[in-house]
């Protein structure tokens, strides 16, 4: 249904209109979601149950989360501690973690590489046009997974996060090894291979953490556990990097 609509929108109007009014039209399509079975802890809302996307992700009706921005919300809010001040950058944000991060945070930097999302810059992730040790947070989000140069990009936010500040990363992950092939570049192979049009590898928990620890950070793994049924939509295990330089 969910897609149906947004087939039905995009043939309406302008993509560039449809994200200028994507919280109106979120809000009038979440009428059909009333409910009090689920609960989305960015919006904070109640629905009587999320959208099914993707493979077995869950879409809040309401501000569009899926399972992974959900538990970045629960970790931001819940597991570590940001003062008011500190430098953030975040890569490619939610629209509504965005949102509230810039109202909450001054020193609060979205950045997204094709400037689709109304962020604040549209950074190459291997060569970021900011000094040294600027930063005392970055949000590293399925970003790593679709950098081809990613060695150069760990460095980068290695070379930007000032002594001290830490990182939070988290991308698809598989079990065993990392698995990356220079050789697959189709966009079909890519979803046959890597899951999606634009991998171009998947990473094992253990594997980057060793790649990040190789740069000099300071890694933990970050296991979670959940029902599959579990109230917040949150995926039944997920794994999340923290770290610090």
């Amino acid at each position: 249904m969910y897609a149906k609509i947004k087939r039905i929108l995009l043939g309406l109007m302008p993509w560039g209109v449809i994200l200028k009014n994507e919280f109106l039209l979120r809000k009038i399509f979440s009428l059909l979601f009333v409910g009090k079975s689920v609960s989305c802890n960015i919006c904070e809302r109640h629905y009587s149950r999320f959208i099914r996307v993707h493979i077995n992700d869950k879409m809040c009706p309401r501000c569009g989360s899926l399972a992974r921005h959900r538990r970045l919300w629960h970790i931001l809010n819940n597991e570590i501690i940001i003062n008011r001040y500190d430098k953030i950058l975040d890569f490619s944000p939610s629209r509504m973690i965005l949102k509230k991060l810039k109202h909450q945070f001054p020193n609060y930097l979205s950045s997204d590489y094709n400037n689709n999302n109304q962020v604040d810059r549209s950074y190459d992730i291997t060569g970021l046009p900011e000094p040294a040790n600027t930063f005392d947070w970055i949000i590293c989000y399925h970003i790593l997974e679709h950098i081809e140069n990613d060695n150069k990009a760990l460095s980068e936010l290695y070379r930007v996060l000032k002594k001290d500040g830490h990182v939070i990363i988290q991308t698809p992950f598989k079990k065993g090894a990392t698995y990356v092939n220079p050789g697959i570049i189709s966009k079909e192979d890519r979803i046959i291979h890597f899951g999606q049009e634009d991998h171009v590898r998947i990473y094992s928990t253990n594997g980057l953490k060793e790649r990040l620890e190789s740069i000099g950070f300071n890694i933990e793994i970050h296991e979670y556990l959940e029902d599959a049924d579990n109230v917040y939509g949150f995926s039944p295990r997920e794994h999340v990097l923290i770290g610090s330089k």
